[in-house]
C-alpha cells in the first residue's frame, strides 16, 4: 500500500473528546487513509513522511461563525485563519451576498475592504441563487472549505428591503420559497442577528413561518440574541420560543452578559440553557475568548433610526436627529443602547476610513469626544455621517470570569466571530478585532496550557466534532479512517495567540502543519499558497 503522506511521532486527539493516544496518520488524495498504532506503516510505503515529535494532531477547527466573505474576495488564502488550524469556515451571520432577488441587489461594495472586491463586484449581481456565491469562492480557490447558513437579513431585504414593518402574507410566501431554495443548494439554516436593520424587525412568528421550512430540511436556527444585555432572558426565551414551535436545533452566535450591570447573570443565562436542553429542547451555544465584542459604532444607535436605509439622512435632520439623542440617552430597553451600557470607555472605534478620522483610530471614545470637544452623541453621529459606513468599534463589555464559565460548558463551541486576514494587505486596511487571528491558539495556550480551565481533548471537541454534529457534516470534524483529510498538527507546549487589540495583525504561534482535502496549506508553520478548499454542504 502506498499513501501520499505519513505523519507520525505524534499524540492523536481524534476529536471526540477521549484522551489522547499514540498512533500514525496516513492521508490519500483528499481522504485519511489509516489510523494506526506507532510504527505499523513503513515511511518507505508513503511519497511524504513527516515526524512531527511528539506534536498533537488532530481534526482541522471548524468555525461556526466567520466573517471571511469579503475578506476571501480579496485573498483566497485566508491566512490568519488557516494558520490557526482552522480548515471549514462557516458564514452567513444576518447577510449573505446572495441570493440576489427581489428587493435585494447583493450590495457588494469595494468600500467594505478595498479595491480587492471590485472584480467580484459585476459577478455578485449575477448570484441570483445562494449557493452562487459559494461555488464562485470554490472556483476562484479558497484554502478553507466554505459554507454558509443563509443570512437572516438578507432573507428579509430579497422581500421587504429595509421596511420596519410587519411582514405581509405575500412577502412571507417569498421569504419561505427563497428559504426552501437556499436550503436545496446547501444552506445550513438561517442566521438573524437581532440587534442589526433589518433583521430586528422581524417578530417572532415572521422567524418561526421561515425556520419551520428549516426544519424541513433539516437545518437549524442560529442567532445573535436580540439583547445579550439588560434583556437577555427574554431574548434566551424567545430563541427558546423559536425554536420550539418551528422544531428546529437552536444555536446562539457569541454567548456572552454584556455590560457591567449584566455580568452577574451569566450563571443564570447557563443555568436556563441548561434547563432547555434537560426539557428537551436541542439548543447550544458558541463563543470566542476575548472580553470585548466588536461590531460598529452604528449600534450605539436605535435600531428604527435605520429604517428605510435613511439612517444618514435622519441624522441630519434636526428632529429626527433629536428623536434619536432622546432614546440613546434614555433607553427604554427594547434595544442595546451600547454607550449607556459600557460607557465611553468602553468603547473603542477602529474603522475610520476618511484621512481626517485617522487620528481617532484605536482611542476611547471618551478621548475622541475630548479632542473634538463634543458629547458623546453629537460626536457619533458626526462621524458615522463622515464615514458614510457603521465604523468597526471594540466594544469592552464583558467579564474575564464569565468566560472561563462558559469554556467550561460541555454545549458551548469555540468560534471567532471574525475574518481571515494577511498582515501584508491587513495592516493597511487598518485595525481589526484580535480574534480574527488568534481565537483558537488563545484558548489552547491561555485557558487550557496555562489556566486548566479545560482539558485539551475538550477544547478540541469544541472546535471539531461538536460543530460537525451541529452542522451535519459527517465527513469532517473526526479523526477516523474514510473522513476528509482535514487535519491539524499543533505543538501544544508553544501554541499561542499574538494579536493584541492595539496590535491585531499578528499570526499566532504553534501550529505547524495543516491539510484542507487532503492539499498541504500550512508547512512548518508557513501558509503555502495551496487553495484546496471545497463548498461544503450539510449531510455531506
Amino acid at each position: 500500500m502506498t499513501f501520499d503522506t505519513l505523519i507520525t511521532g505524534g499524540r492523536i486527539i481524534d476529536g471526540s473528546g477521549n484522551p489522547w493516544f499514540r498512533g500514525d496518520v496516513a492521508l490519500d488524495g483528499d481522504r485519511i487513509a489509516a489510523i494506526t498504532p506507532p510504527g505499523t506503516i513503513p515511511a518507505a510505503s508513503a511519497a511524504t513522511h513527516i515526524d512531527i515529535a511528539d506534536a498533537v494532531i488532530c481534526p482541522g477547527f471548524i468555525d461556526i461563525q466567520s466573517h471571511s466573505i469579503y475578506p476571501l474576495m480579496v485573498d483566497g488564502r485566508c491566512v490568519s485563519k488557516i494558520t490557526q488550524g482552522v480548515t471549514t469556515e462557516i458564514m452567513g451571520e444576518a447577510w449573505t451576498p446572495a441570493p440576489v432577488r427581489g428587493r435585494f441587489d447583493g450590495g457588494v461594495s469595494t468600500h467594505v475592504i478595498g479595491d480587492g472586491i471590485a472584480p467580484w463586484v459585476d459577478a455578485a449581481r449575477g448570484w441570483s441563487r445562494f449557493s452562487d456565491w459559494l461555488e464562485a469562492f470554490e472556483a476562484a480557490g479558497v484554502s478553507p472549505n466554505v459554507g454558509s447558513y443563509l443570512g437572516g437579513g438578507t432573507l428579509r431585504k430579497v422581500a421587504m428591503g429595509m421596511d420596519d414593518k410587519p411582514a405581509g402574507v405575500a412577502d412571507l410566501a417569498l421569504m419561505q420559497r427563497t428559504m426552501a431554495e437556499a436550503m436545496e443548494d446547501g444552506a445550513f439554516g438561517v442566521a438573524y442577528a437581532l440587534i442589526y436593520a433589518p433583521d430586528c424587525y422581524a417578530d417572532v412568528d415572521e422567524i418561526v413561518e421561515v425556520c419551520r421550512i428549516v426544519g424541513q430540511y433539516d437545518g437549524s436556527y442560529i442567532t445573535h440574541l436580540r439583547s445579550e444585555a439588560g434583556e437577555i432572558f427574554g431574548a434566551l426565551d424567545e430563541a427558546f420560543e423559536i425554536g420550539l414551535r418551528a422544531d428546529v436545533p437552536v444555536e446562539i452566535y457569541h454567548l456572552k452578559a454584556a455590560g457591567r450591570d449584566n455580568w452577574d447573570k451569566l450563571p443564570q443565562v447557563i443555568e436556563r440553557i441548561a434547563a432547555a436542553r434537560a426539557a428537551g429542547l436541542d439548543v447550544t451555544a458558541d463563543m470566542y475568548p476575548y472580553a470585548a465584542s466588536g461590531t460598529g459604532l452604528t449600534s450605539v444607535l436605535p435600531p428604527w433610526a435605520m429604517a428605510g436605509g435613511k439612517l444618514y439622512e435622519n441624522l441630519q435632520d434636526p428632529a429626527e436627529r433629536a428623536r434619536i439623542r432622546t432614546a440613546v440617552t434614555e433607553p427604554d430597553g427594547r434595544w442595546e443602547a451600547m454607550v449607556s451600557q459600557h460607557g465611553e470607555e468602553g468603547v473603542m472605534p477602529i474603522g475610520f476610513r476618511q484621512p481626517e478620522n485617522q487620528q481617532y483610530v484605536g482611542r476611547r471614545l471618551s478621548e475622541i469626544c475630548h479632542m473634538r470637544g463634543q458629547d458623546w452623541f453629537d460626536a457619533v453621529c458626526d462621524l458615522v455621517l463622515s464615514e458614510r459606513q457603521s465604523i468597526s468599534t471594540i466594544y469592552f463589555s464583558m467579564l474575564e470570569d464569565n468566560l472561563r464559565l462558559q469554556l467550561q460548558q460541555p454545549w458551548i463551541k469555540v468560534s471567532t466571530d471574525a475574518g481571515g486576514y494577511d498582515p501584508s494587505w491587513g495592516k493597511p486596511y487598518g485595525p481589526v478585532h484580535p480574534r480574527g487571528y488568534g481565537t483558537y491558539p488563545r484558548v489552547l495556550g491561555r485557558y487550557v496550557r496555562e489556566q486548566g480551565v479545560l482539558s485539551l481533548e475538550d477544547a478540541v471537541r469544541k472546535m471539531t466534532s461538536a460543530v460537525a454534529d451541529r452542522l451535519g457534516l459527517r465527513q469532517r470534524g473526526l479523526l477516523r479512517q474514510g473522513m476528509m483529510a482535514d487535519v491539524v498538527v499543533f505543538d501544544p507546549d508553544t501554541i499561542t495567540d499574538h494579536a493584541t487589540f492595539d496590535e491585531p495583525h499578528q499570526l499566532s504561534h504553534g501550529v505547524e502543519q495543516v491539510w484542507v482535502n487532503g492539499g498541504h496549506v500550512v508547512r512548518d508553520g508557513r501558509h503555502t499558497g495551496a487553495t484546496p478548499g471545497r463548498f461544503v454542504r450539510p449531510w455531506e
